[in-house]
């Protein structure tokens, strides 16, 4: 009996960093996955019961030199050496991740053993670890085709954002208390929340719900006015396992621009008021949502200049619109239903090619 082939994924933080590389790991059911993490973050929720996680202790770079960059450096240089030393004990024939710093050690280490290196950006904007260490990889697999022109000189593949199964299918049952022929609106700010934009939804609630629609809005968990408003048309959680049922049922979604979030809408092909978030590193939200916009899949709104008055005429303008539908045609077709499937191709045609 032939011993299976052994891939460590680095995967860490938000669910746009783990859940695209979930995925993946799914369409590798004859692979031993291991994965890479960091004590106290999402991943240690998500991962433990499916697959070993070994946790490691690193920080993102801070934007300018100061009194902490000394330990961010010796921190990396470390976990880089802790890494290597789980490749090579492990017996790994190649890494995958997605992102974020956990990449860093991740990709230096295994670079120094020959070993091949997937890379998965899904950001429009590639962030700075994409771009400083992407050089360094077998291949870099990018969400949004205009995240190449970041990455010059590295061999790009444009394979979408994988989403978890679920998401592909239609009949994925709702298990909320919603009739079946109102509107439904869901509000939701990615897996960290958007306390700013919920003080702004629950403004405009009264009046959607007046017209008929029902709202599920996804708080998170840091918001100190959820549960703040009672309506019979307004449910109201700070998390909600089943987005694929729920986003299939939706006529409309109000989100951050997040590429994981961004990904389950086109696959749903659910129509979207787009906010990015402002704070977000570079502003690459605003460069996700652009491409959405542009393609005529959603609409989208600085969180600056977005109202009462905008955000609760928009809603309704649309509700009654055959906009409606075309929206969420587009996004259907900005959609790449398969991706998870791609990269786990490409995953074994490098290693096997090793």
């Amino acid at each position: 009996m032939s011993t299976p082939t052994k891939l460590l994924i680095a995967a860490s933080g938000t669910g746009g960093h783990l859940f695209p590389a979930l995925a993946v790991a799914e369409q590798l059911s004859d692979y031993q996955i291991e994965w890479l993490g960091v004590p106290n973050r999402l991943e240690t929720q998500l991962v433990p019961s499916a697959y070993p996680l070994h946790a490691i202790a690193v920080e993102g770079f801070q934007q300018r030199l100061g009194l902490g960059t000394f330990k961010i450096v010796t921190q990396l240089v470390g976990a880089i050496f802790q890494v290597r030393k789980l490749l090579k004990q492990g017996n790994f024939q190649g890494v995958f991740t997605t992102g974020g710093y956990i990449s860093a050690p991740a990709v230096l280490a295994a670079r120094s053993l020959g070993l091949p290196i997937i890379f998965h950006e899904s950001n429009a904007l590639p962030g700075k670890v994409t771009r400083t260490f992407s050089r360094f990889c077998s291949v870099v697999a990018i969400g949004f085709e205009a995240a190449a022109k970041y990455l010059p000189g590295v061999k790009t593949i444009y394979t979408g954002t994988p989403v978890r199964s679920q998401f592909r299918s239609s009949n994925v049952p709702l298990e909320l208390p919603i009739p079946a022929n109102v509107p439904l609106i869901v509000v939701f700010g990615g897996s960290q929340g958007a306390v700013a934009v919920n003080k702004l939804v629950r403004e405009c609630v009264p009046s959607w719900c007046d017209a008929g629609a029902w709202v599920v809005h996804l708080t998170g968990d840091k918001d100190p006015d959820a549960g703040s408003l009672q309506q019979e048309q307004y449910l109201t959680l700070p998390f909600y396992d089943n987005m694929a049922g729920l986003l299939n049922r939706a006529n409309l979604a109000i989100s951050r621009a997040g590429a994981a979030s961004l990904t389950e809408l086109a696959v749903t092909g659910t129509p979207a008021i787009l906010i990015p978030y402002p704070f977000a590193a570079e502003d690459h939200q605003a460069y996700n949502a652009e491409v959405f916009t542009s393609a005529g899949a959603a609409l989208a709104f600085k969180q600056s200049e977005l109202t009462k008055p905008l955000l609760e005429s928009k809603v309704l303008s649309l509700l009654n619109s055959p906009q409606l539908e075309e929206m969420a045609k587009k996004a259907k077709e900005i959609a790449v239903v398969d991706s998870a499937e791609q990269l786990a191709a490409l995953i074994r045609k490098l290693i096997e090619r090793r």
